[in-house]
């Protein structure tokens, strides 16, 4: 089970528990917070980062895949009007290095997009997910 408590601080601001680990949660000043941490539309996309990127190093490891760089960038389109929600997903893996091993990042990717990430799959359920692979070769 998944548990996760929340205190109001005042203005906008939360402070989340999770895990044992602690951190804040507010609205940018424009919506009446302090900007004084990240945003929960953002955090689901963190999640999301955090989950794909953890399944594709767990993976590229068991290939014994080494020497290579991973960055996750995700952008995410917002509807119009309340509530305003996800209304597409894509995710850029970035990997940089050199003779990387393509099909074996390929098929960890994957992998992680069509079998292992359950942040995937739920956020697939309310919009559509769509993802790539960059290389950048040194």
């Amino acid at each position: 089970m998944a548990e996760s408590r929340g205190t109001w601080k005042g203005g906008m601001r939360f402070e989340i528990e999770q895990d044992g680990h602690s951190f804040v949660l507010d609205a940018s000043e424009d919506f009446g917070g302090s900007d004084a941490g990240p945003r929960p539309k953002g955090l689901l996309l963190s999640g999301l980062i955090g989950c794909t990127g953890m399944d594709v190093v767990s993976i590229l490891r068991k290939m014994r895949v080494e020497n290579y760089e991973l960055r996750i960038e995700c952008r995410a389109g917002l509807t119009d009007g309340y509530p305003s929600v996800f209304d597409r997903i894509r995710l850029d893996y970035i990997f940089k290095g050199r003779e990387l091993p393509v099909e074996n990042i390929e098929k960890a990717v994957r992998l992680s997009q069509e079998k292992y990430c359950g942040v995937s799959a739920m956020l697939r359920l309310a919009a559509p997910l769509e993802w790539r692979i960059l290389y950048e070769r040194v």
